[in-house]
C-alpha cells in the first residue's frame, strides 16, 4: 500500500475534517538534535529557519555562500518543503573563518545562529522533531475527537511510513520494480527507491497487524524495541515484566525492514511476516541483491507532549513531538481527514 488512504486505522475513522498548510506557518517543524555543538572544530553548525523551501536547495545555497562544494554541507534529515521549519546544517570550513552568516537572508530562509563543531552533521544524527500544526475550517464531532486524542496519547498510532517516502503518486515502488528488472536509474535515486521498497513492505506487515488488532500487543515470537535507546531484543517468552513495559510504552513490538537474511521473529509473529513478504518475492530479491540486510522498526508510534487547543471555533492547534524517522501525517490521519487548500471545492 503506497497510499495512506488505503492503510487501516487503529482507532477508527477520523472524527474531524479540516484544511492543513493554508500558510507555511500552519505547519511548523522544529528539529531537535539532542546534543549541543562542542564550540570548536572545522564545521560551522548553522541553524536555519526556512519557509516553503527544500532542504537540499538550502544546502546548495549555504555551500554557494560559503564558497565550498555541496558535499561539504551536511544535515540530519530532510524537512517538509511546504512548511515553516527550523533545522541545523553543517558547513566544512577547514582553516577558514565563518562567512558573515547573518548577511545570508532571503525570502526562503534566514540564518538564526551559527557555532562550531568538530564533526560533520550526518543523516540520522537527531533526536526527533517538534510539530505545531494549525488545522482550519474544521468540522466534525468534537466530543469524539477528545476521546480520540486521549486514546492516541495512551496507546499511540501505527508507526506507518508516510506518503512522502513513496514519491508523488506512490510511484517509487514501481520504479524500484523496474530497477530490479534491469532499468537504469541515477546513482542518487537508487537509495531512495530501495528505501521506498522497505517502507512499503513494512507498511504491508503493519497493516495486517492493525487489521488483526495486535499491532500494539504481544504475539508469540515478537521482537521488541526499547523506546529510549531504540535497541532491539528478543524474541523471549512473554512475562509480567514485558507486559508492564509494553503497557507503559517502554517497549514496542517491531516489524521487518526487509533485506537479506533470516527474520528474527519466531512462531506466530514470524508466520504473519513471512506470509506478507512472500507475496512480494520480487521486491525481497531486489533488496537482497542490492545488499540490504534485515533490520527492525517499531510498530507503535507514541507522540510526546500531545496537546490540542481551539483558538477559534473552526481552528484546531495541534502540538506534539516525534522521534526521528516518524511521520506527523500518521498522527494526524487518526484524528482528522485533512485536505490541502487547493483540494477544496470552489
Amino acid at each position: 500500500m503506497t497510499s495512506s488512504d488505503d492503510l487501516p486505522y487503529a482507532h477508527g475513522g477520523p472524527p474531524l475534517t479540516g484544511v492543513i498548510r493554508t500558510d507555511a506557518e500552519d505547519f511548523f517543524v522544529d528539529e531537535e538534535l539532542g546534543f549541543a555543538p562542542d564550540g570548536g572544530g572545522e564545521h560551522a553548525f548553522v541553524r536555519v529557519e526556512k519557509r516553503n523551501a527544500n532542504t537540499e536547495w538550502v544546502a546548495r545555497e549555504l555551500a554557494r555562500f560559503a564558497g565550498v562544494a555541496v558535499h561539504a554541507v551536511g544535515y540530519a534529515g530532510m524537512k517538509d518543503r511546504r512548511a515553516l521549519t527550523r533545522q541545523t546544517f553543517s558547513v566544512h570550513l577547514p582553516g577558514r573563518p565563518d562567512p558573515d552568516w547573518p548577511a545570508l537572508q532571503n525570502a526562503e530562509f534566514r540564518v538564526l545562529e551559527a557555532t562550531r563543531n568538530s564533526r560533520k552533521l550526518k543523516i540520522g544524527a537527531l533526536r526527533g522533531n517538534a510539530f505545531r500544526i494549525v488545522v482550519r475550517d474544521v468540522t466534525g464531532d468534537r466530543a469524539a475527537f477528545e476521546q480520540r486524542i486521549a486514546a492516541i496519547a495512551l496507546a499511540g498510532v501505527p508507526n506507518y511510513f508516510g506518503q512522502q517516502r513513496f514519491g508523488r503518486g506512490g510511484g517509487n515502488v514501481e520504479r524500484a520494480r523496474a530497477m530490479f528488472a534491469g532499468s537504469r536509474v541515477q546513482r542518487h535515486e537508487r537509495s531512495l527507491l530501495l528505501s521506498a521498497v522497505r517502507a512499503f513492505l513494512f507498511n504491508e506487515v503493519l497493516a495486517e497487524r492493525v487489521r488483526r488488532g495486535d499491532w500494539n500487543a504481544a504475539l508469540d515470537g515478537d521482537v521488541w524495541m526499547l523506546a529510549g535507546s531504540q535497541s532491539i531484543f528478543g524474541p523471549e517468552p512473554m512475562s509480567q515484566d514485558l507486559g508492564d513495559r509494553l503497557a507503559s510504552g517502554d517497549i514496542a513490538p517491531t516489524g521487518p525492514m526487509a533485506g537479506e537474511g533470516v527474520l528474527r521473529t519466531q512462531a506466530e509473529a514470524a508466520a504473519i511476516e513471512t506470509t506478507i513478504l512472500e507475496r512480494h518475492a520480487d521486491l525481497l530479491r531486489g533488496l537482497s541483491v542490492n545488499g540490504l540486510r534485515q533490520e527492525r522498526r517499531a510498530m507503535v508510534l507514541r507522540p510526546a507532549g500531545l496537546r490540542a487547543a481551539w483558538p477559534d471555533v473552526d481552528v484546531l492547534d495541534l502540538q506534539f513531538s516525534l522521534r526521528k524517522g516518524a511521520y506527523a501525517t500518521v498522527i494526524i490521519r487518526e484524528m482528522l481527514s485533512a485536505t490541502l487548500p487547493e483540494e477544496q471545492p470552489e
